[in-house]
């Protein structure tokens, strides 16, 4: 299915901005009870939004005069339109699905780049002989598709390989059972979820589980086809509203503080996502939290969430110039209007460092976290 079909699917709703019957925001905290807020998240519960979750549990979004409420993702919620058609204040978003959107008319805005790293991999058996983007060529090579596919088929243009031609494309189910069956030879995996299924996956040769050893990883980033991913949006028209304005520093200021409190306190927030119900187990959730903890920190420029011009312009350029496997690209013009701003990301930044927040992480060290069978 063309990716512009499933986008289009989602945003039927839409008008030309998709807000225009919004009503004015409140001042937060003005009458002294507490703003509702909704957030929606792009997946399930798990550690990948364990920052919001944190702020919840921790009372930062509280302390801001937010009430706060975390909506779950899921494979048929598409949170860019959530946003943009008012059943949600803000939303977490890859960048590149939710610029689609936004051409198809979605009015909405970056305002935070939590992740300033892609974690998305293309992971094959050592033995296999593949160790780069051009390896690939002849191969059966899995992904998962709906806008997730983009930075395999940029790596794999920039190799010389015809995504559509050199190999042979399989719809790849959002695990690793392919892979781990042989039924394919590179399979999409995200450095914090489905690379660690292999790592939990008992290999029946030795009766102990896989190890890294067994596997050879693509990452995009050392490709040079990486995307930026989950960020922060906000609705553009409500923008305008002094009120709304000051709401997202707020919001924002207390996901900067959930954040950082996840990454010096990485045990505990993973308990925090298993007891907000993630059907993950503990060691996978902990490993997720450590590879999530990466993608932020430590935090480039001035701090967490700031959108750097050159990984921006990245993603933007493959989006306009990628094709996928029908000849259709992620967007057919650079993105129109208030894309994104650093306003307000750097307005909370300069509040949570005034409440004694570390905004960079400069000194962050990844844990070395020990996975368990099944990820339990």
């Amino acid at each position: 299915m063309k990716f512009s079909r499933i986008l289009l699917a989602s945003v039927l709703a839409l008008g030309a901005c998709g807000t225009a019957d919004t009503p004015t925001t409140p001042a937060p905290g003005a009458s002294g009870a507490l703003t509702p807020i909704k957030l929606q998240l792009q997946w399930f519960f798990q550690a990948q939004f364990a920052g919001y979750i944190a702020a919840v549990d921790q009372g930062f979004y509280q302390q801001q005069g937010l009430d706060v409420e975390l909506l779950e993702g899921g494979v048929d919620i598409v949170p860019q339109t959530v946003l943009a058609t008012g059943k949600a204040d803000y939303a977490v978003a890859w960048v590149p699905k939710a610029l689609a959107s936004r051409e198809q008319g979605a009015g909405i805005t970056d305002v935070g780049q939590i992740f300033a790293r892609s974690g998305t991999y293309q992971v094959a058996w050592k033995d296999s002989g593949i160790g780069s983007a051009a390896d690939l060529k002849g191969k059966k090579v899995g992904n998962w598709g709906f806008g997730n596919e983009f930075e395999l088929f940029a790596g794999m243009t920039k190799a010389g390989l015809d995504p559509s031609k050199d190999v042979t494309l399989v719809q790849q189910q959002f695990d690793m059972q392919a892979l781990l069956k042989k039924e394919i030879d590179a399979a999409q995996a995200m450095s914090y979820n489905e690379y660690a299924q292999l790592l939990e996956a008992k290999n029946p040769a030795t009766g102990q589980l896989y190890t890294a050893d067994d596997f050879a990883i693509i990452d995009w980033k050392t490709e040079g086809s990486s995307m930026l991913q989950d960020a922060v949006w906000a609705n553009t028209e409500k923008l305008s509203d002094p009120n709304y304005q000051a709401q997202t520093v707020k919001f924002l200021t207390a996901t900067i503080q959930g954040w950082a409190f996840c990454r010096d306190n990485a045990e505990k927030c993973r308990d925090l996502v298993v007891a907000k119900g993630s059907k993950l187990g503990k060691s996978h959730q902990l490993w997720q939290m450590n590879e999530t903890n990466k993608l932020i920190w430590p935090a480039p420029g001035a701090g967490i969430g700031t959108i750097d011009d050159a990984a921006w312009k990245q993603t933007v350029d493959i989006s306009m110039t990628t094709k996928n496997q029908t000849g259709d690209t992620v967007l057919t013009k650079t993105p129109e209007g208030l894309a994104f701003t650093n306003d307000y990301i750097s307005q909370a930044i300069e509040q949570a460092k005034a409440a004694g927040v570390d905004v960079t992480g400069s000194a962050f060290q990844p844990a070395t976290v020990t996975l368990t069978e099944g990820g339990a």
